[in-house]
């Protein structure tokens, strides 16, 4: 029974997933005022859940690798957000970049949520508190 718990592998993924796509927000805030600069975006966790496995995408482990510029450090896929352009090209809404932000706080949370109600369930089955 404890031998695949596949909970924690999800929750595990899902906070990855939020971290990641805060970095990807981040950097789109910081580059609000840059031409020609295009928002980025990665998929929705439940689209990644599937399709990414940390055992089979590239990733770097020290500060001198170097990885494809279209990917994150995790492994997801970016792509341009949609949005409208300004006169200097750029595309980031300073608005829909904090909206982001706090949904990927929500979804952060959730994560932490799951993973501390499954340790509960854990300890209560074996008689702790």
């Amino acid at each position: 029974m404890f031998e695949n718990l596949d909970i924690f592998k999800m929750a595990s993924g899902m906070a990855r997933h939020a971290v990641t796509r805060q970095e990807v927000v981040a950097k789109n805030i910081a580059n609000a005022d840059t031409p020609e600069y295009r928002a980025k975006d990665i998929a929705s966790f439940a689209d990644a859940y599937d399709t990414t496995s940390s055992d089979t995408k590239m990733r770097t482990t020290r500060a001198g690798h170097v990885l494809d510029s279209t990917a994150t450090p995790a492994g997801y896929d970016l792509f341009d957000a949609p949005g409208a352009t300004s006169p200097n090209g750029n595309t980031v809404s300073l608005e829909t970049e904090m909206m982001k932000s706090s949904q990927v706080r929500h979804e952060h949370e959730l994560a932490l949520s799951v993973y501390k109600s499954s340790m509960n369930i854990l300890r209560t089955s074996i008689g702790r508190k």
